[in-house]
């Protein structure tokens, strides 16, 4: 029997762990190729032979996802897999036309078959979009789970952007390992908070492999989530993180209104800071959608160093880099504290961003006066030190998730911005997890 011709279409995360999980060593497909979007640099790659398997000998070719016609055309392809996240339900439907048009088939695979059983249980911490609160929310529950006496490793939703053969399983347990696997900024901002916490981290490529070097050393694995995917791993308690900042946002991403379907906790997070009505609006989506989750209100509290020295002065806000680009926000906890702390005036970055910084605000002109923390590889981390440098401000506001100054240099006054989960009323995560998980 003919093999399917199969294309998948990514972003360096849901995409090689779907081929991992259905396509490899099945014979009944053959992978001509991936094409990537959303993260920078990564087409014209190969997803190597090491972690393709012996079907493909050469690797798999990666493409940039602008060449998706010439590509289902010259390949022949039969059937085009989507396997990329929180992007706009109409999007999706735009993609599947485009597809269709060229008479191939429009996929988008199920939990089942792409969600690895683990042999200890598993805590999943999904969101509704990308800079919902999952970061914090994942914090939380870790701490909780220690202080229950469980030992936990945070795996973290794939970030594979240097060499992935090299990238297939990576356990961070302090700050050497991330030199040592040459993070970018966006890994750090997630595996740093989780090491001070004395949380191992692991991540990589080929998810079977990670959980099982995990299950050796933890009693729980913690699924710590990226933008709106779906876990990669079987839950026996999937948390999702929502966001009134964005009412709606629930109901009309994909796969964002996936894990509202599938939660078994929400986290309505943010409700200090959005309207009423808009946190009534987003309970009463997630209720019609999913009326047996239980619901949790939360906040994000704001920490500042020393916010009187922020009283006065003109500012440069830095931002977590994918909340403000693909994840669409505005603004996040740097620009709350410029504005709650008096600035005088918010800088805008755009005139002194160089190199592939004035690119990244050309790719999502929405961004506004808002410096996303990009740090996608060495070149980028330059381009964003050489932003920082090059503006006219008095201080620099760091609304990132990690100490920034520790990957590049920062000649200015500077206040960092920090921010964790905190519960508002009954029930509590704690409640939550002693139920499920008490000794």
């Amino acid at each position: 029997m003919q093999k399917k011709r199969v294309l998948i279409m990514g972003a360096a995360g849901r995409d090689f762990h779907n081929f991992n999980t259905v396509f490899r060593g099945n014979k009944d497909y053959e992978v001509v190729a991936f094409t990537a979007t959303q993260i920078p640099d990564i087409e014209g790659r190969v997803y190597p032979a090491l972690l393709a398997g012996e079907l493909y000998p050469e690797g798999i070719p990666i493409h940039d996802e602008a060449q998706l016609v010439q590509l289902i055309q010259d390949l022949d392809v039969e059937e085009v897999v989507f396997a990329y996240s929180d992007v706009p339900h109409e999007y999706v439907m735009h993609k599947a036309s485009q597809v269709n048009a060229l008479g191939a088939h429009f996929r988008l695979l199920g939990a089942a078959p792409t969600q690895i059983k683990s042999t200890k249980p598993v805590v999943s911490v999904c969101a509704v979009r990308t800079g919902c609160g999952k970061s914090q929310t994942t914090r939380r529950v870790s701490l909780i789970l220690r202080d229950m006496g469980y030992k936990v490793a945070a795996i973290r939703h794939p970030m594979p952007y240097g060499d992935i053969a090299k990238q297939r399983v990576q356990r961070y347990a302090d700050y050497s390992d991330l030199d040592k696997h040459e993070c970018t900024i966006e890994e750090r901002e997630e595996y740093e908070p989780h090491i001070d916490n004395g949380i191992i981290v692991y991540a990589g490529v080929d998810y079977e492999a990670i959980v099982r070097q995990a299950e050796e050393e933890v009693d729980i694995i913690l699924w710590d989530g990226g933008n709106n995917d779906l876990p990669f791993y079987k839950s026996d308690l999937e948390i999702v993180v929502a966001d009134p900042l964005r009412p709606g946002h629930e109901l009309t991403f994909y796969p964002g209104e996936t894990n509202v379907y599938s939660a078994d906790v929400f986290v309505l997070n943010k409700v200090d800071t959005a309207s009423p009505d808009d946190v009534i609006l987003v309970r009463e989506n997630l209720r019609n959608l999913n009326p047996n989750a239980v619901v949790i209100e939360g906040a994000s509290p704001l920490f500042v160093d020393d916010p009187a020295a922020i009283q006065g002065k003109r500012v440069l806000v830095v931002e977590d880099g994918p909340t403000l680009t693909h994840g669409g926000m505005k603004y996040g906890a740097g620009y709350v504290a410029a504005r709650r702390f008096g600035a005088a005036e918010i800088v805008d970055p755009r005139p002194f961003a160089v190199g592939s910084i004035a690119e990244t605000f050309e790719n999502y002109p929405d961004t506004g006066e808002i410096l996303p923390a990009m740090g996608y590889g060495e070149a980028q981390i330059r381009d964003l030190e050489a932003t920082i440098a090059a503006a006219d401000v008095d201080m620099v506001i760091l609304g990132t998730p990690i100490d920034l100054t520790r990957v590049l240099k920062i000649d200015k006054p500077h206040q960092r911005v920090r921010y964790e989960l905190q519960e508002i009323g009954v029930p509590t995560l704690e409640d939550i997890l002693k139920e499920k998980f008490g000794k």
